[in-house]
């Protein structure tokens, strides 16, 4: 007499080799590629937090240092495409003459992650990429970015190899809260957060 559990097994591969899924096994939902260019939840998520915001921009050097404050910016936020772009400058500056820091967060649906790239214009950093691991709980996203160089501190380019990852949380329908987190490349592996911008939107 044949081995149920034999017969079975045969079964299920046959019925995965005629490209069917057999009878209790889920099988993976199938995308096109326009669908996947469409927005989807986390799109129009980011698509809320479109508008002007003020922002309060704190800053640590360092793991013992102290805070050092920044008030009287704002970010713009608008939506290209499935593109969230954020410019932060003086609330005077209107013109754009004075822009600080820009960047652009979007969800790639088609490697289900978040990707962000910024640019600040007050120091000679360069472009800065990251990306998630995941798509996020709805709440928070955190980011880690490629290892980049920095001038050091003081007025004298030192050099220092930094790691960094960020979190983006969503405190309410009207905040948003951008934490940084540093760790050099000096064999401590000690990490501190070296930058937070706190945005309120503006009614």
């Amino acid at each position: 007499m044949l081995d149920r559990r034999l017969f079975l097994g045969a079964a299920v591969l046959g019925a995965m080799s005629l490209g069917r899924a057999p009878r209790g096994m889920a099988r993976a939902e199938a995308f096109t590629a326009a669908q996947l260019n469409e927005f989807g939840p986390e799109a129009r998520m980011i698509g809320k937090r479109v508008g002007l915001w003020d922002v309060t921009e704190t800053a640590w050097d360092g793991p013992d240092a102290a805070p050092v404050t920044t008030t009287g910016l704002v970010a713009e936020r608008r939506m290209l495409g499935a593109l969230l772009q954020e410019i932060i400058r003086p609330a005077t500056d209107t013109a754009h003459a004075l822009v600080a820091r820009t960047d652009l967060l979007t969800y790639d649906r088609l490697t289900a992650q978040w990707q962000y790239v910024s640019f600040d214009a007050r120091g000679p950093d360069g472009l800065m990429l990251a990306a998630s691991d995941n798509r996020g709980d709805g709440v928070s996203i955190a980011f880690s970015f490629q290892p980049f160089a920095s001038p050091g501190p003081g007025p004298i380019v030192t050099g220092q190899l930094l790691r960094l990852r960020q979190v983006i949380t969503v405190r309410g329908a009207d905040r948003d809260v951008k934490q940084q987190y540093f760790t050099p490349a000096d064999g401590t592996g000690r990490e501190w957060l070296g930058h937070q911008y706190d945005y309120r939107r503006r009614v």
